[in-house]
């Protein structure tokens, strides 16, 4: 049975000429798939509003707020991590400094000039040993190794990249 027009008809949901009214009537009567097809487009087309459960607007707007004093808390909280960690990893890393504030102004000078040498020394070292490395490696390593470490490289930083996306951003439902 050709279903073509009368779909088309049930479908679009144009108006119809009067001739073509009474074909879709007369093949509706006769074909139980285009009948369900036509069942579905009204009962589509008639939604019915659900009225929400009594205290809706108060549920939502209570856990909305109770979201939002949890986030509060929770950046507060993060804060004061954040900043008790960073204030111990800098005395830790002053401690070597801390005990000698009792000592002369000479001997900080002679302890801030020991370090800054030490720094300008490790960064000459290190300096060397890469360029020293940037000459010889690439002779020793093959092109497709050289794809694939960027490969690697370039798929880390993405899950890295898609992973401090999923943990820092903040669920906009409720």
């Amino acid at each position: 049975m050709n279903h073509q027009p009368f779909e088309s008809w049930l479908l679009d949901d144009l108006p119809l000429a009067p001739e073509q009214r009474r074909e879709l009537d007369s093949h509706l009567r006769t074909c139980p798939r285009c009948t369900a097809l036509a069942e579905t487009g009204l009962a589509l087309r008639a939604p019915r509003m659900v009225t929400p459960a009594s205290g809706f607007t108060q549920r939502f707007q209570a856990r909305l707020e109770a979201r939002r004093l949890a986030e509060r808390r929770q950046r507060f909280w993060g804060l004061i991590l954040f900043s008790v960690t960073g204030v111990g990893i800098l005395t830790w890393l002053a401690s070597p400094l801390l005990g000698r504030l009792a000592d002369s102004p000479a001997e900080w000078i002679n302890l801030v000039l020991g370090y800054l040498m030490f720094l300008i020394s490790s960064v000459q070292v290190l300096t060397e040993v890469g360029s020293v490395l940037l000459r010889v490696v690439p002779g020793f390593v093959p092109p497709i190794m050289w794809m694939a470490l960027a490969s690697v490289l370039g798929g880390m930083s993405l899950l890295w990249t898609v992973s401090i996306w999923r943990f820092t951003r903040v669920p906009r439902g409720v």
